[in-house]
């Protein structure tokens, strides 16, 4: 049993009367070293503790909720954060939806996302990868005029969680990453480029990979042209895809859809995309680096299968969402720390890996535009009306080949169209940091306008 799912235990003795209280503890340690011209620019370390606490009176006209939190666990803070909830009860509007999750016998995973030696590295091996980093983007291209940041971090996080509804709950995780933004030029243009490597601990990262990544996207994009308006194939390369994808699964979040703020409300059993979409949220699958075995509200994760084979089979739900829609949680509620409720969503995003490796799909595909990265997405794409339209910088595809690197184009369509017109999936998956996985995603009938 963790330290902080005993502390939480004992705090629920302090439940009176009728009330229900939700009690939720995070403990955590972090490290950033950002490496510039040889040296360490910043290093920090910092540890993180602290208190959400959660008080529901139920009555006529529905159930009232107080919050309060406390970034530490001494306690003077827990006991005037326990007052502050119950005081805040009286304030909250009521709402016949508002509920706690209680237990509904969905057994948890048994997940091992904790690695110690997060902890037990020596920091000096830890600037040594930033440090090393730098200088191997640095010296890997005569072309990298500047290396704009080379960064190690890493993160040991847990939680707990427990109600007096019955939930009792605790899970732990831990991450370690190196990225690097480079900036190469050829004496009239210059252009960036970030490459990343990222496991659960220092000895699972590809210096490598990182380096070379940061180095071939920022090389091959020198010399870039404004192309010519045209409509055609979009390749999407596994990040830029995942983006795609965690823009598709935020449209898949009951809390969207009970509002009315999703392109899928009410389509239920329709036909929303490609056959080859299949797309479920498996936070079970430790592959992921958001994998965990409870959610935001202490009940069990699950495997959900949301589109499959491109008819729309279900939607992701926490508690509150699920009671507005009728049904029951997924396992899916998220929240953003102690200060944060509960709200659905989804975790740990991955679409079924296709036949065709990312050589083949581009041979297949003979003419179109490879994307290599996204911008404007927030501003770009409406979730709503489905509206899709982003700034893309990548290279052309000629005779099934990357060709000319090309900038300064906008993509467009709508979420709805690139579904169903979706015609190629990758099978080289990248577990990368986010709600998604990524893979190369091929997607006919893009309208790119550039001059």
């Amino acid at each position: 049993m963790s330290q902080l799912l005993e502390r939480a235990d004992r705090l629920l003795e302090s439940v009176k009367g009728a009330e229900e209280i939700e009690i939720y503890l995070s403990s955590g340690v972090e490290t950033e070293i950002r490496a510039y011209q040889g040296e360490v620019e910043n290093l920090s370390s910092a540890s993180s503790s602290g208190i959400g606490v959660r008080v529901l009176h139920d009555g006529p006209g529905g159930a009232q909720v107080g919050t309060a939190w406390a970034g530490a666990l001494d306690e003077e803070s827990v006991h005037e954060t326990l007052r502050q909830a119950r005081e805040n009860v009286r304030f909250a509007s009521k709402d016949e939806f508002v509920a706690f999750a209680r237990p509904d016998g969905v057994p948890a995973a048994a997940l091992s996302l904790r690695d110690e030696s997060v902890l037990t590295t020596p920091m000096d091996e830890k600037i040594a990868l930033a440090l090393k980093l730098e200088r191997r983007v640095r010296e890997g291209d005569i072309r990298i005029r500047q290396v704009d940041s080379a960064n190690y971090s890493d993160y040991v996080a847990d939680a707990a969680i427990v109600s007096s509804t019955g939930i009792r709950a605790s899970y732990a995780r831990s991450g370690a990453f190196l990225s690097v933004e480079a900036i190469a030029s050829d004496g009239h243009d210059d252009q960036t480029g970030w490459g990343l490597s990222a496991a659960r601990a220092p000895s699972g990262l590809d210096l490598e990979v990182a380096a070379n990544d940061a180095i071939t996207r920022a090389t091959r994009m020198l010399g870039a042209v404004k192309p010519v308006s045209m409509r055609c194939v979009a390749v999407f390369e596994p990040r830029t895809a995942a983006t795609l994808l965690a823009i598709i699964g935020g449209a898949l979040s009951g809390d969207a859809v009970v509002r009315g703020r999703s392109f899928f409300a009410k389509r239920i059993g329709e036909l929303v995309a490609s056959p080859l979409f299949n797309l479920l949220d498996d936070p079970t699958d430790p592959r992921h680096f958001s994998a965990s075995s409870h959610d935001g509200e202490g009940l069990a994760c699950r495997r959900n299968v949301l589109i499959k084979e491109g008819r729309l089979e279900a939607f992701v739900y926490d508690t509150y969402s699920a009671r507005r829609a009728g049904t029951s949680s997924t396992g899916s509620a998220l929240r953003g720390g102690i200060a944060g409720s509960p709200s659905a969503g989804c975790r740990a995003l991955q679409l079924a890996p296709g036949d065709e490796d990312q050589a083949t799909i581009l041979k297949n595909v003979g003419f179109g535009v490879f994307v290599q990265s996204l911008m404007g997405v927030h501003s770009g794409v409406n979730p709503i009306s489905g509206d899709f339209s982003v700034g893309v910088t990548g290279l052309m595809i000629r005779d099934g080949e990357l060709a000319e690197p090309v900038r300064e184009l906008t993509v467009a369509s709508t979420l709805q169209r690139m579904l169903l017109d979706l015609c190629h999936v990758g099978n080289d998956v990248e577990w990368l940091p986010g709600s998604a996985a990524g893979q190369t995603l091929a997607i006919e009938g893009i309208a790119v306008s550039g001059s």
